[in-house]
Parts: structure tokens; sequence; C-alpha cells
């Protein structure tokens, strides 16, 4: 694990109504809302938008045929990003990216958690964006799926238990103590039941709608909006997270989905349903393409009913919106079962579309944004700037939205990360981890390089995005020399700038890869 220190740092309360225009009503604020909505296991295709003759230029592939009309609206009024991936496209770690602006190994959470990963945990310490928030005058609130904390013993009806005890337990409550500055709070780790989702509340409360979970959170979302029953404080702006867990899975049966969504591809077959040509449609996986569509087409409904209800309540002009996902979905491409967790862009690629009435005009962006960046973006484009913590490793690229004339290098490349289960002990417990793969992709190429457990090489992989959108090809590494050495750099330069274990370990010096010391 590294060892760098996580700064404490106190934020300056003295001006703060200044800074924050804090008044008594939320119209008067002049520092943005944030809205930040993030379903799971969503990849970049399953946007319809992509095939309209403004967008399909930014793109070597075809989009899926899904029916997402609030979104394509959305992205008209927004900056689209075409190059945005999920720097290790796994639930737990990218959510620990996300929320602290750092990488797996600074903030705790390096697997999926689970209480067989008592290690893998959001760190305490971490400063993460709700905390920076919060202490900048803002009303935190979370709506969701969590999963960036180990289970823990902490059942608010029935101390001393997991609130889950099957084995390995996935669910977990988070305690107010470890929320980070989320204020309100309406939320649970991991409980994958689409149509029998259940909730913690902000005084620990249980809660059992026993209906689908995005239309249930996005009733909880207006609630927030309206503030109705003092859900919020309106004299401050206000972050609100909303985690979906559609599309993730499961995704086998209409216990899965709402049977209006599936209703639009129940009579599709495979030729229509799977227009990527790297899909193997033998898999046992694949009729699961329509549940998994039916729930893409549920987020999209549900996120333009919380859009229109932003615009009834006046709050749209001054308000960030962001969608994106933690990871995507391979769905039979490649012939691999796993959904995430690869390079391949079906798993690697996330969408990310923000919008920010009169302060970012509406384009396509090829800006290669990755997961350490959203913290510190999302902070800059709220002219907050000044206070990224010390411990974020990401990158402020509020500049290249808002375009204002600001200093701002544009990443060439971006990094991705695969850590596997390290050693396990005797009761099946994991400690540490096996950083099994490393990559880089850049403007043209995707590459990733494998070990084993004794960290000789496993392989490597090679695409050229530009004449093999789909990846179908691997191109042979030790026949373009040139080529597999400037990747070997660029991804040599990415673990060195990540102070990655890769990097500390020289893994690629001692593979024999032409890279400098």
């Amino acid at each position: 694990m590294g060892n760098r220190k996580i700064p404490r740092i106190a934020y300056p309360l003295a001006g703060l109504a200044a800074v924050c225009g804090c008044s008594g009503d939320n119209s008067a604020v002049q520092a943005p809302n944030i809205l930040y909505v993030f379903p799971d296991q969503f990849r970049a295709s399953a946007l319809a938008f992509w095939n309209e003759p403004e967008y399909a230029g930014y793109v070597g592939w075809q989009a899926d045929p899904v029916h997402t009309p609030n979104l394509d609206r959305f992205a008209s009024e927004s900056v689209v990003l075409n190059s945005a991936v999920s720097t290790c496209p796994l639930s737990s770690p990218h959510r620990g990216i996300f929320l602290t602006g750092m990488y797996p190994e600074r903030n705790g959470v390096t697997l999926n958690c689970m209480n067989l990963r008592p290690e893998s945990t959001l760190n305490p310490e971490a400063i993460c964006i709700s905390d920076v928030l919060k202490e900048s005058g803002y009303f935190c609130g979370y709506i969701g799926k969590l999963h960036a904390e180990t289970p823990m013993k902490n059942d608010p009806a029935n101390p001393g238990h997991y609130v889950n005890g099957d084995h390995p337990v996935w669910d977990a409550y988070t305690p107010p103590e470890r929320r980070h500055g989320y204020d309100w709070w309406y939320s649970y780790g991991t409980h994958d039941v689409h149509k029998d989702p259940h909730y913690w509340d902000t005084d620990g409360v249980r809660h059992d709608p026993h209906e689908y979970s995005v239309r249930h959170e996005t009733d909880k979302a207006i609630e927030f909006l309206r503030n109705e029953n003092g859900e919020r404080d309106a004299g401050k702006p206000f972050f609100l997270t909303v985690a979906y867990n559609p599309p993730h899975s499961p995704y086998r049966s209409m216990e899965d989905c709402m049977e209006e969504d599936y209703a639009l591809y129940a009579d599709m077959d495979y030729d229509e349903l799977y227009v990527r040509p790297n899909a193997d449609t033998t898999l046992s996986k694949a009729p699961s393409i329509r549940y998994y569509f039916a729930n893409v087409t549920g987020v999209d409904r549900e996120f333009g009913r919380l859009l229109a209800e932003l615009k009834r309540l006046g709050l749209d002009k001054n308000t960030i919106v962001v969608f994106t996902s933690d990871h995507g979905e391979t769905m039979c491409s490649h012939g691999t079962l796993d959904p995430k967790n690869s390079i391949w862009a079906e798993s690697y690629s996330v969408p990310f579309i923000i919008r920010y009435p009169g302060k970012i005009r509406h384009r396509v962006d090829n800006t290669m944004l990755s997961t350490p960046d959203i913290m510190p973006t999302l902070l800059g484009l709220a002219g907050l700037e000044d206070r990224i913590p010390a411990s974020v490793e990401g990158h402020d690229l509020s500049p290249v939205f808002l375009e204002d004339g600001r200093a701002c290098q544009k990443p060439e490349s971006t990094l991705y990360i695969r850590n596997l289960d390290g050693e396990k002990d005797s009761n099946g417990i994991v400690h540490g981890i096996f950083p099994q793969a490393r990559g880089v992709q850049t403007d043209r190429y995707t590459m990733e390089i494998s070990v084993n457990r004794d960290f000789s090489l496993r392989s490597v992989l090679l695409y050229d995005n530009e004449a093999d959108p789909y990846q179908m090809n691997n191109i042979p590494y030790k026949d373009h020399p040139e080529l597999f050495s400037a990747l070997c750099e660029a991804l040599a330069s990415k673990l060195q700038e990540a102070d990655d274990i890769w990097h500390r370990d020289r893994i690629m010096q001692r593979l024999g890869l032409a890279v400098k010391p």
C-alpha cells in the first residue's frame, strides 16, 4: 500500500455567506447546486444519441438500440465527453476514487467491498468531495447504493450484527460518523434486488418500499429538491448524489426491470439487439440484453422526471447536473461473462455528460477524463478550485468545460487498474491485493499488460481504436516494437504519476519492458 499521508485540512468559515451568497432562500444563492447522478454499470454506448449525425463522427462505433429520449435531450444541452473512462472499472474502487480524487491504494478501496475483504474500505480519514462541499457551505445528500465500505457488525436495529446474515456479506450500513459530510442520508451498501430495495435514512431507520428502486430513489430525490418536509437547508446550495443500482445485474427476468420498458425490446431478435460485432450471442448471458436495455430505459425515464422537477422548481438554471456511471457492461462482447473489470471499451468507457446553463456551451469534447479527475473538476466548476485538498491525485479540468481562459493541460492518456484478491488466510479473509493488470489509453490506442501471480508476463492487449473500434484484432506487440515502446513509456508515466504499486515495485522493468528506470 502507499505511504502517502492524507492531510486533514480545516476550511475557514469566515465570509462563508459571501462565498455562497447564502440568504434564507435557495433562489438567492450564487454558488451552483450540484446534482450528480450515476447509475451502476451503464456503458457509454447505451445512449441512443450516438447514432445521430451530430455525435456519430466522434466515435467509431454504433450506439446500442436503446430508447433514451431524456438523456438524448439532456445531451443536447450539455458537454458530452466521448473519452471518459473508469480508472478501475469496479463498483467499489470507482466510488472510492470519485469521492476522494485519490487512487485506490490511498483512499483504501482497492477491491469490491465485502466482509471477506475487510482491508478494502473507504479510509475514514480521507477527505471526500462531500467533506469539502459541506465545509464550503453546501448541504449534502446521498441517495442509493454506496458500496464503499466493508460490512461491519453495526446494524442499528440489531447492534453487534451484520445487516445481512448471508455469507458472504455484501450489504452494509454507514453510520453518521462515516458519511463524510453528507447531511441527509438514504442509502445502503449493496443489495441487488431491483424491485425490493431497502435503505437506511439519516437516523438509521430502515425503509423497505417494495417498488422499483430507480423510481423510488427518484421520488426521494424529488422530495429533497422540493424540501417540503425540511429535507435540506434551503439557505445553502445543495450537493445531491443519486446512485441508482440498475442497469446493474441481475437481469434475468421481469423481477429485474419494469414491464413497460421490457416491452420495447421483447420482440427484437439478437441481430437487432447485438449491434456490436464483437458480441458472442452463444454465451449463456445473451438473453440478459433485453433486461439490461430495459433498465437503461428505466433509468432514462426517471432521470427525465428528475430533470423536469428541477426545472419546475426553477432550480435548473443554477444547478450543475452530471450523468455518468461507475463502469460499463461488456454484455457478451469479447466472449467474456464478466461485465466489468476489463480495459475493453464496453467496460472501461463510461458516459460523462454535464450541464451548467450559462456557463458551459453544448458540444462534444474529446477530453480524456479519468475517475480521479471528477472530484477536483466539480470543485473547480463550483468556483472552489482553491479548496481542492492536497490529497487529491486527479486534475481539475474545469477550465476545459468552462472555456474561461484559465490554463489547463488536457490529459494525453488515461490509466487503467485491475486488482484481484491478495493472499487469503485460513478463514478465507483477503489480505492485500494482487495487481494483475495495468493499462493505458491514448487518443488512438488501448494497451493492457497483465501478469501471473509470480509476476511473469501473462498477456498483452493492444488495439488501434481508430482502425478497430470494436477491439476485435489484438495487435501483436512484438511485431510493432516502436508503437509498443511508446505505449509502455506512456503507461510508465501514468504509473509514476499515480505512485502505483507497478511503479514502486518496478514491475515493468522486471518484465524486461523497454521503459526508463
